[in-house]
Parts: structure tokens; sequence; C-alpha cells
């Protein structure tokens, strides 16, 4: 498969981005190879500068659950372009937009709109800290809530990828008010609240973990966070940046049955465009400046474009509800009948095909993966053109637009690596 372009433009980019990329599992560093440079999307496959296509499994990282350019999110697109692209001031739009969060997800009451994940979650902690009046906050390792200072302790996806245990230049004040906890232990959030709970301002999770690879939570695991947070006061705040209207309408909050205090939301409420938000309970929010001293801010949020297409496409799940049974029946059919020395972790639409015979249950377990072996699979798949995140701890995720001739394509590009030893 020629990439001559790709790697041309790969060379050109380090001498003015460092490391070529601008966000670093792109780089390709933990499975080596040249990364292909894409010129554009359609449907369930991407094409590169060469021309190549692939069968795209990673969808910007989880957002694009209708596919690429879906023709009602370009109509919203080119509806609001003929307004303008920023203002810096309310829109009617936000307010339909907030709205229909709250319709869809009961937990959050209130809501404020932001432009990343990492900002969403830094606003909840900031809130949470807040209300409580404490400055103490229960993470989980492996699990990755944006590049928050505070949360760059023990964490998932990049961090994970490239091996870096706690990154250069966050102050050791800043990491002293997290304390990391193994995933789906309760036994380790117990000890935590009894020896400290009265410090504790929150516990953030991601309630199915994507960026150590997809890791499902334990029977009873989430429920236990909710009773120990009620029990000492503190928060329970869910990151739905990565399952948020992917796993359920309502998030992975809906399809567990638990309500947490506070949630952030991204990727699927902007449709691939930068939009996130965080909210949750009305008198904790009512604390966000202007009603209350806790200040959040910023020009961009709300912004009109990011906007319409959030609209578009949670107005397009919430019209078609049938969508998750379609995920769900073909990400299965993808992660049916993996050979020997595979552990495959699924929840509704995320996946991911772990290179060790063991289950894999939190961090400990998933960096056990054979990430040699990993590295081969992905340069094979990838050759036979489809598109996997490249990297063992990363969730995978599937469309709409993925065809049963799509994932049969798939399925027989795996096969044929296996057979080949």
């Amino acid at each position: 498969m020629n990439r001559s372009r790709s790697e041309d433009l790969f060379a050109r980019a380090q001498k003015s981005i460092p490391g070529g990329v601008n966000s670093p599992v792109r780089a390709f560093r933990s499975v080596g190879g040249t990364p292909p440079f894409i010129a554009r999307g359609e449907g369930s496959r991407i094409f590169d500068v060469n021309g190549n296509d692939y069968i795209d499994y990673v969808l910007s990282w989880g957002p694009l659950i209708f596919g690429h350019r879906p023709r009602f999110l370009l109509e919203a697109l080119t509806d609001v372009l003929a307004t303008g692209t920023s203002f810096g001031a309310p829109t009617e739009r936000e307010v339909e937009l907030a709205e229909l969060i709250r319709e869809c997800v009961p937990s959050i009451e209130m809501v404020r709109l932001v432009n990343s994940g990492t900002e969403a979650t830094m606003s909840a902690l900031r809130v949470a800290r807040g209300f409580t009046g404490r400055d103490l906050t229960i993470k989980f390792e492996g699990c990755y809530h944006g590049h928050v200072d505070s949360l760059l302790v023990k964490a998932g996806s990049g961090m994970a990828t490239l091996g870096i245990a706690d990154t250069v230049g966050v102050p050791e004040a800043f990491a002293a008010t997290t304390i990391a906890l193994p995933f789906n232990s309760v036994e380790a959030v117990e000890t935590a609240f009894r020896e400290r709970g009265d410090k504790i301002a929150a516990v953030i999770v991601e309630p199915v973990v994507g960026n150590m690879g997809c890791v499902p939570p334990r029977k009873g695991y989430l429920e236990a966070l909710r009773s120990l947070t009620e029990q000492y006061g503190a928060l329970l705040i869910f990151d739905e940046v990565m399952t948020g209207f992917r796993l359920a309408l309502g998030g992975a909050q809906e399809r567990f049955g638990i309500k947490p205090d506070l949630t952030t939301l991204g990727k699927i409420i902007g449709g691939g465009l930068p939009i996130a938000a965080y909210g949750g309970r009305a008198d904790v929010m009512s604390k966000v400046a202007p009603l209350g001293p806790i200040y959040q801010a910023g020009t961009l949020s709300g912004n009109p474009l990011a906007v319409a297409a959030g609209l578009a496409m949670l107005r397009h799940l919430k019209a078609n509800p049938d969508v998750y049974e379609t995920l769900e029946r073909r990400t299965a059919r993808l992660c049916a009948n993996p050979p020997p020395g595979i552990t495959v972790n699924r929840v509704g639409s995320m996946f991911t095909f772990f290179f060790t015979s063991e289950p894999v249950t939190d961090w400990e377990s998933a960096k056990r993966s054979d990430t040699g072996r990993f590295k081969e699979f992905f340069h094979w798949m990838l050759d036979c053109g489809i598109y996997l995140a490249p990297s063992q701890f990363e969730a995978g995720f599937v469309s709409t637009a993925h065809s049963d001739k799509d994932i049969t394509q798939t399925i027989e590009a795996a096969q044929g690596f296996f057979r080949r030893g």
C-alpha cells in the first residue's frame, strides 16, 4: 500500500509540530510506522492523501455514531454558515441544545456548554470542590479525563500508550489533591473514604472505561460508588465524554441505572465538531458564575457551528431509537468468537481486542497485554484497509454506517492474521 504522500507530510510536520501531530497518540509511537494523513471521510470509510481507503473503527475517537458526513449533519452546518460562525453572545440554539441534553439525560438539571472534554472535567471538578468546600478527588488508574493538571496521575489514553507515568510540568501540590485507586475495586474506595472521607470532594469515573481500552464496570461497582459518595457527602461525577449518547440515549448512566451528581459530556454532542458540556443537580450547578461564586468562562463556548451539529446529532438519535439495537448487533458480530489468547471487552458499540488470555478488569490486567503482538496485528489490519486505534489501550467504535459487508471484511482480515501464526 503506497503511503508516500503521508510519509512526506509526516516528515514536514515534524519540523513545525511537536512529534508531527497535534495529539500524541496520532504519532504511531507505540505501533511504529507513519500515520496515514487523512484527506476525507465518507460513511464508514476514511481516505488518505494517497487515495487508500480504510474501514474506520476510530470514528474521530467516538463521536461519529452515524459515520462520516451524514447528510442531516451537513445540512445543519450549511444552514448555520449562512448566519455566522461565532458571536461570543447568547443564541437560541444554545438554549435548545441545553434543553435537549436535559431531556435525554435526566440527572442533568442544569448544563453549561464548553469547548472540550478536558474543559468539561476541569470545570466539573472545580464545581465539586467549590460546592463541598473540600480539596481531594478520587480517580481511577487507567482512566483519562483530559489533560487536567490534577488528573494526570496514573492516567490512561495517550499516557498509557506512550508509557508516561506522570507528566512533567504538573506541580506536586496539584497531583497531591488526587487519590488514584484501582478501577473496579470497591474495597479501595471504601478504605480511602474511611481514612479521608471528610476531605474528599468528588469521585470521578468513566462508567465504562475507554481510555485503557474498553473496560466495563463489575456488577455492583457503580452502585457502590453512588452509595459511598452519598454516605460521605462527596459528589459522584460520571465522565461520559466517550460513553454519553453512545451506549444509550441517556448514556452509561441510563444503561446501568445510576444517577450521578455531575456529568461531563463531549464527542457526540458536537457530531465531530469541538464542543463539550458539564451539568448535573441544580443546587450544585447554581454555584457556577454568574449565579454563584465558582468562575468558569469561554469565548467560544456555545459556538454556533458546534451547537448546530450537536442539535442535529441528538435530534437524529432521539428520532431513531433503533440505532442502539443496530449498533449492538453489528458490534456483537464483530467481537464474536475471538481466537485463543485474545480477550475481547465490549459494551454496546465500544470494544477492544486485548492481546492477553486473562480477563481485563483494570489497568494492572490491561497492561499485561502483549503490545508487540498488537503492533503486528495493527499493521496487518491497516494493510488490509482496516483502521483501528494505534494503541492497545484505546477503545474502538462502530457506527450505523458500518455495513454487514464491512464487518465481514474486518473479521476475514483478522482471521487472516491469526491463521498466519
